[in-house]
Formats: structure tokens, C-alpha cells, sequence
């Protein structure tokens, strides 16, 4: 599957006749929900069209919470996430952790791309090498790049990033994802939209989950920005395991019902004022565990 659209979907065929043929496909009733990246089944249809008949299992399958509680799934079969952040719009470090939750549970691995460093000035110096290097010390690969100065070709840095893998662009609107695909494929037409002058968020540009295969080999698959991920079908101790320094203390509080939240002998709280947790880490954990908690009592809670 490359491209998914409300009723149908693009497929395209990758042995018989019609190898690398892109039809347009319906899918049977009895198929559960399919994703940019899944590998199907399909036979031919009318009018040239297909039909769907069958999913094959999935490696991995990364997905979110709608507006409205359901799950949503984003893309199946990839090799890493990338997220994509830029000085402007301004990088959220709350946003950022809650992909790398995303990331850690499905057990898919996730590399931060910085993209825009022309746009790094004296004023937003310091509170960017900062971001990023809470992360670095966390073991996140962090790479550094800028469409802008790359002009039409991709900088070697993210060539090495995507060459032969199966690649998810993930981040807030107008951070440079369609941007940085254009640089790898600039022969595909994705649109490029500009940062609102007024509020400073992106504009969105793509309007569905699209794969695209790179001249050098390896895939991308390019999602609609968003500016809020919600985690809140997860459970308390998936998002204790989403954050890589706190799993490691996970266990040691000294009470067995301890949230986490402040609560006398929190294993969390001790390794945070012995620097092993930064304060903008646990903020961010306690803020995902609220929301979650919050979304939940409003009946959200998933099975």
C-alpha cells in the first residue's frame, strides 16, 4: 500500500505482470483496517480497479489516538521513525517525548532529524543545543540538516539516514518534512507550504500517508503534520517504558502502588534529584501521565 485515501487505496503490484503498476484498489468488508506500508493481497477489479483480499502479518505497525479516542493507525512495516523538528515553528520537547514513547513501545527505532540549522541565530542557540542534547545522552541518534541551504539534493547526512531503509517522516507541521522528500525525490510533486506568519505553526501540506521510492534505494513514507499526539490508549507502566531513563528505576519505589506523581518514596523522583533524570524529562513524563489520566476519566480509555 502507498497512499491511502477514505474509501480506497493505491497499490502497488510487486511480482506478476503488472510489477510496479500502481492500481487503485477497494477493500473487501472482512480486512481490517490497512495502512500506507502494509503488504496485500489484491486481485483485479472493474473499471481498473483492484480489489483487496488479504493482509499479509505485519513487522510493526505505529499508530495514534483521533480526536475521538479510536486508534488510528499511521504506518505499518518500517525501519525507524524520523522525527522531523526545526527552530521555527518553535521544537516542543513534550511533543518530541511523546513520539519517542510511540517509538519505544512499538519497538521501532526513532532518530531525530534537525532540519532548518540556517535558522539557528544566537537567540535560539543555546535552548537548542540543550534540546538536543538531552537526547544524545539518552542515546537518540540526533542528525543535522537544512533543505534550505541543500538546495535540490539531499545533504549526505540524510542520504546515510534513509538509503535502503523503510523510513516514517513524523513532526508538527511546517518543520520541512515535504521539504527534505523533495530534496531525495525532486522529481515527485509534493507541495511545500510556508509557516503562518500570524501563529508561527505550519501549514499542512500533505493531506495523506504517501510511500515513496528513493533512487538510491529505500523507502519514505510521508504523514500529515500533527500537532498533538496523544498516548492515552497506553497504560501507566507502557509510558514508564517509553522513557528509557525511567524504565531503569521502574520497580525500586518504596511503595508497590506508587504513581509516580510526587508520592513519598518515588524511586522517579530520587533519580531526578540525583541528575539522572532532567527536570524537563520528568516534566514532560508527568505531563503524558495527566493526560492520559484525564482522557481516560472522560471515557477514552481503549480496550
Amino acid at each position: 500500500v502507498i497512499a491511502h485515501y477514505v474509501q480506497q487505496l493505491d497499490v502497488e503490484a510487486l511480482e506478476g505482470d503488472q510489477v510496479g503498476d500502481v492500481v487503485r484498489c477497494f477493500v473487501r468488508a472482512n480486512i481490517d483496517s490497512l495502512v500506507t506500508g502494509d503488504k496485500v493481497v489484491w486481485r483485479p477489479g472493474k473499471n481498473e480497479t483492484g480489489v483487496i483480499v488479504a493482509r499479509s502479518e505485519r513487522r510493526n505497525l505505529l499508530q495514534r489516538p483521533d480526536n475521538f479516542g479510536a486508534l488510528k493507525p499511521v504506518a505499518a512495516n518500517i525501519d525507524h521513525i524520523i522525527l522531523v523538528i526545526a527552530p521555527e515553528p518553535e521544537p516542543h520537547d513534550n511533543l518530541i517525548d511523546r513520539y519517542l514513547v510511540a517509538s519505544e513501545i512499538t519497538d521501532i527505532p526513532a532518530v531525530i532529524l534537525l532540519n532548518k540549522t540556517d535558522l539557528i541565530n544566537e537567540r535560539n542557540q543555546e535552548s537548542i543545543d540543550a534540546l538536543l542534547g538531552r537526547y544524545e545522552t539518552l542515546g537518540y541518534e540526533v542528525v543535522r540538516t537544512s533543505a534550505a541551504e541543500s538546495g535540490d539534493k539531499p545533504s549526505p547526512e540524510v542520504e546515510a539516514l534513509v538509503k535502503d531503509q523503510t523510513s516514517v517522516f513524523v513532526g508538527q507541521s511546517g518543520v520541512g518534512k515535504s521539504s527534505i522528500i523533495q530534496t531525495l525525490m525532486p522529481d515527485e510533486a509534493i507541495r511545500v507550504g510556508a509557516v503562518s506568519e500570524s501563529t508561527g505553526k505550519g501549514i499542512h501540506t500533505t493531506t495523506t500517508a504517501k510511500l515513496f521510492h528513493l533512487p538510491l534505494g529505500g523507502e519514505l513514507i510521508d504523514s500529515p503534520g500533527i500537532r498533538e499526539f496523544g498516548l492515552w490508549h497506553m497504560t501507566a507502566q507502557e509510558i514508564e517504558y517509553g522513557f528509557r531513563e525511567i524504565r531503569e528505576v521502574i520497580g525500586t519505589c518504596k511503595f508497590r502502588n506508587c504513581r509516580h506523581m510526587g508520592d513519598p518514596g518515588c524511586a522517579i523522583d530520587k533519580a531526578a534529584d540525583e541528575g539522572k533524570i532532567s527536570p524537563e524529562r520528568l516534566k514532560s513524563f508527568h505531563r503524558i501521565l495527566q493526560d492520559m489520566t484525564e482522557q481516560q476519566a472522560r471515557g477514552l480509555k481503549l480496550d
